[in-house]
């Protein structure tokens, strides 16, 4: 596949459902903005549309438009696809493994929960990017959609239960679509069971409410945590679907950078 400039994308619509929650609301997020990269087999008039963001891939159009190895630059990425690009993922790759998956709208309004002496909520501002990014390594995930800690500082999309100047869990806008806006979060784990997290969800689901948003919850079924932690905050499933996690390519030398 080769990679097209926001001014070569065709009409979305004919892509990608407007609206839709969860993951699915990733190409209206890069679109307007986020980070992100479009592919597709050719330039003009594509049959076969991907836009990869924060190690998520959404697959579009007809497979059979694809060379043997034009998925290789989606390895180690979690991908949502029809059932008929299957064979070329498998194809593609050295292992692909389903990955079951849960959807979850805001539907209950909650009170925001009591939080430790000393600590504030509220909103990110540009000069948080510091201290989002000097946060634990396997926290970086949680900014890879606004292109790393200075990005989602500076969307105004994310809220932190903020000590002094120490960022102790951060909630924020992964994708931000035209009618859901899907969210991710972070706690350290030294500030885990303090109601840090959903302190944060509270707030953020209540600024989305503000902007004519719904926000939505996705999370692997075994993430019993995030379920758990969604409920709490008045989350209440919608629907369940599988992505596949991409291993290797399975040719040798496939595959460019993502």
């Amino acid at each position: 596949m080769i990679e097209l400039a926001p001014d070569q994308l065709p009409p979305l619509a004919r892509w990608f459902a407007a609206g839709a929650p969860g993951t699915a609301a990733l190409a209206e997020h890069v679109r307007a903005g986020g980070a992100g990269r479009w592919w597709a087999d050719r330039a003009a008039g594509p049959r076969a549309l991907a836009v990869a963001c924060a190690d998520h891939v959404l697959l579009r159009g007809d497979p059979g438009a694809l060379a043997p190895d034009a998925l290789a630059v989606f390895g180690a990425h979690y991908v949502q696809a029809p059932a008929r690009f299957l064979p070329a993922l498998g194809g593609a790759f050295d292992l692909v493994v389903p990955w079951e998956r849960m959807l979850y709208l805001h539907r209950e309004p909650v009170p925001a929960p009591r939080t430790p002496d000393g600590v504030t909520v509220r909103r990110l501002a540009p000069g948080d990017a510091t201290a989002l990014a000097g946060l634990p390594p396997d926290a970086a995930w949680v900014h890879a959609s606004w292109g790393g800690a200075a990005g989602l500082a500076a969307s105004g999309l994310g809220w932190a239960v903020v000590r002094t100047d120490e960022v102790l869990a951060v909630a924020c806008t992964y994708f931000r679509g035209t009618r859901y806006e899907d969210i991710a979060c972070f706690t350290l784990p030294g500030h885990r069971r303090q109601h840090l997290a959903l302190a944060c969800v509270t707030a953020l689901c209540r600024d989305i409410a503000a902007r004519g948003h719904t926000p939505s919850w996705t999370c692997s079924r075994d993430n019993r945590p995030s379920r758990l932690l969604a409920w709490t905050a008045g989350f209440r499933l919608e629907d369940e679907y599988v992505h596949h996690l991409t291993g290797k390519p399975a040719r040798r030398g496939a595959g460019l950078p993502v």
